[in-house]
Order: structure tokens, then C-alpha cells, then sequence
């Protein structure tokens, strides 16, 4: 099955191209540019449309029907930091076996304190996604010489990398029992032995020192306990850059759980969101690569449109929207080590984005969705299945 769309502007997840001819053979792309003229099965006009690479939301948390919703919003891939082993399987065998979802990987089970967070959230969640599921199957980690035993549990277990929390409440406004540096150490260790990316949830800035001492690939999140002119957020961000670790911006959950008046199991303190941006401006000036990920969860943010908030409020804080989609596309899979995804050019799966108008310019246009292919598979048959039981073409 070969698909062209003709004359698109192009956001190949690093530059902009005005007007190309881009070419979907199967489940790849094959062409990008002109110079083809081999017979095609379908035709789309590009006009007045940009085609990206399908986002990739780097930090979410996937339950029954999020994948499905992430990919109506154009997310084809995400990055999923906790999913209880109950629900892990069956999403992996949704995301491998159907093309009406968005793809995922898994860090699995997290790594934190007995009673540590997010116990406290999920407690709170009993009842509603929860329901008839048994959260206590997280593996806590008391002692640095649990880390080995983890990480195997978690390569038994499938995962893509592995994620520990240190989290000592004070910006839920709570007191919880925390990660020591030592076993946050260990983790990593065993973890980059075993080949495993590692990411901390962290979202002070003493937290954040820890999993940097404990030499972490990556951060879930920004900080979110210092004020935007607090000279100490930018000395940090210098040694996060200096550290080469990149960071999920997360600025739709820490809005979210700031907000007090939206569904959310979390919250935080007054304040948060604003340090937070203040947090991630001093990361951009610093160059460390920032990721758009939004803690997406069966509340809010929500799977697939959090993304499209994210982008906004990535924008507003500084960010230019060619930075912003590359944060939701290039960054992601390359961080992620996710070759063949992430940038729209030959030989790479065909997971794209067609919006009508230019959020190269106006990053609201990414709202605009005109058609999402997803490994090849054309999403808009599948929207009008709803209604006259048509399937997705290719």
C-alpha cells in the first residue's frame, strides 16, 4: 500500500521544509521530498497542512483505554513511567497487536520507599481505575542490596528502564517516607549493568541532587520548590547540563495539581506551577534537552490532549514551537533510544501527524488534526468505523 501526500509543509523533527512530497509504502516511510513517480494507491492534499512525526508524550502512566485516546490526539507513542504488572501484559499485547492505539514502552513497576510515594495516591485511586486491582504489588526498596533482585524482577518483567522515586512529599504538602541516597544509587548501578536507562522522579531541588549523585540518565520531572529567580535553580540546571541528563518538562501535571479546582488524585502546594516554569527556563538557558512528557493519567492531564496543553504551555514559557515539537518528537526517541521513530524521513516508521494550518508558527494548530497514520495505518478510516463500520486503511 502506498500512500503519498502531496505538497505538505514538513516538520521533520528538527527543521522545517516548505512544501514536499512525502511518500508511506507499507508501514514506513519512503519518500521525502520529489523524484517518485511510481503509481500510488491513495492521494492526500497537503495543502495548507504540516505533517510531523507522531508526538511521543515522555512521561505517562497507561490504564484500559489510554492508549486509544493518546492516539486520537495524535500521540503515537508513549513513554509510560508506572503501570501496575495487572494491566502491564495486556497493554503490550494491545499496543503490539492493534494499530488503533498508540504504541508504548514500560518502566514497569517503579522503585520507592516502603510507604513512599505514590502509595498515597493510590490509595486514593481505590475504587476508581484501581478497582479490583491490588496496588500493593509495587516492589518497595529499603536497602542498597535489594537493587540487584529488583532490576532482574523488572527485565522478567519487561521493562524498557527503569524508574525510582525520591519524593520526600514536601511539595504534595505531605510527609512521606523517602528513597535513601544510597539505594537510589544502587538502582542505578544495577540497572546500567543490566543495560537499563534509569529515570527519578525527583521534584526538589535536594531530591534532584540526589538522583543526580546517583547518576540517572534522565529526571520525570522538573523542580518545582524554587522560586524563578532563585539563583540555585540555575546553578543546578548548569549541573544537570554538565551531567549530560535530560529532563521531562511535565508543566501540564504540575499545573494540574496546583490548580486545586481540576480531578486530580495529587496536589502541591501554592506556587508550584510557577516555580516549575521557572525551573524549566532555567534548564532551557542552560541547554539541557528537554522532553515534553506530561504525567498523563486517567484524570488530568489527560492522555493525548495534556500533550497538546504541554506544547502550549511549553511555548509560553520561552520555548519557540519548532522547540516545542521537537521536545514532543526528536528528543523523545532519541533519549529513548527509539531509532527507528521520532523524525519524518525514509526508512523510518510511518507514525505522523497531519494538522491543518502551521503550529511551526502557532503551536494551537497541533489541535487542528486533519489525519494520524499509525506504523502505516491511516487513522481516519478507522474515526469513521464509529459510525459506518469502515476499518483503518493504510
Amino acid at each position: 500500500m502506498r500512500t503519498l501526500i502531496r505538497g505538505v509543509r514538513v516538520f521533520d523533527g528538527e527543521r522545517t521544509v516548505a512544501k514536499a512530497d512525502v511518500v508511506i509504502e507499507d508501514d514506513l516511510i519512503a519518500v521525502v521530498g520529489t523524484g517518485d513517480d511510481r503509481p500510488v494507491d491513495v492521494e492526500v492534499d497537503g495543502a495548507r497542512k504540516t505533517l510531523l512525526p507522531g508526538l511521543i508524550d515522555a512521561h505517562t502512566h497507561v490504564f484500559d483505554g489510554s492508549l486509544a485516546q493518546a492516539l486520537r490526539y495524535g500521540v503515537t507513542t508513549e513513554l509510560d513511567m508506572f503501570c501496575l504488572p495487572q494491566i502491564l501484559a495486556g497493554q503490550r499485547r494491545l499496543a503490539a497487536e492493534n494499530d488503533d492505539v498508540a504504541d508504548f514502552r514500560s518502566a514497569g513497576t517503579l522503585a520507592t520507599a516502603p510507604g513512599g510515594h505514590p502509595t498515597q495516591l493510590l490509595a486514593a485511586l481505590a475504587g476508581t481505575v484501581l478497582d479490583g486491582l491490588d496496588p500493593t504489588t509495587i516492589d518497595f526498596v529499603s536497602d542498597p542490596v535489594q537493587a540487584p533482585a529488583f532490576v532482574q524482577a523488572r527485565l522478567d518483567e519487561g521493562a524498557d528502564y527503569v524508574k525510582i522515586v525520591i519524593d520526600d512529599g514536601a511539595v504534595h504538602g505531605d510527609d512521606l517516607p523517602v528513597m535513601t541516597p544510597e539505594s537510589a544509587a544502587a538502582l542505578a548501578e544495577a540497572a546500567h549493568d543490566a543495560g537499563l536507562r534509569v529515570i527519578a522522579h525527583a521534584i526538589t531541588a535536594a531530591e534532584v541532587k540526589i538522583a543526580l549523585d546517583a547518576g540517572v540518565d534522565g529526571l520525570a520531572h522538573v523542580w518545582a520548590d524554587l522560586a524563578p529567580d532563585d539563583p540555585a535553580s540555575q546553578q543546578l540546571a548548569e549541573r544537570v547540563r554538565a551531567q549530560g541528563v535530560f529532563i521531562v518538562t511535565t508543566l501540564a501535571y504540575f499545573e494540574a495539581i496546583t490548580a486545586q479546582h481540576v480531578e486530580t488524585a495529587d496536589c502541591a502546594r501554592p506556587g508550584g506551577s510557577v516555580n516549575a516554569v521557572g525551573a524549566l527556563q532555567a534548564l532551557r538557558q542552560a541547554g539541557v534537552p528537554l522532553l515534553a512528557g506530561t504525567d498523563a493519567t486517567p484524570f488530568v492531564p489527560a492522555h493525548g490532549a495534556g500533550m497538546h496543553r504541554e506544547l502550549q504551555l511549553l511555548t509560553e514559557a520561552g520555548l519557540s514551537a519548532e522547540e516545542a515539537l521537537a521536545a514532543a518528537t526528536n528528543l523523545p526517541a532519541r533519549h529513548f533510544g527509539l531509532a527507528d521513530r521520532g523524525r519524518v524521513t525514509p526508512g523510518l516508521r510511518a507514525d505522523l501527524l497531519l494538522v491543518d494550518g502551521d503550529p511551526t508558527r502557532d503551536i494551537t494548530a497541533v489541535g487542528n488534526i486533519a489525519d494520524v497514520w499509525r506504523r502505516g495505518v491511516r487513522q481516519t478510516g478507522h474515526a469513521r468505523s464509529q459510525e459506518i463500520g469502515a476499518t483503518p486503511t493504510r
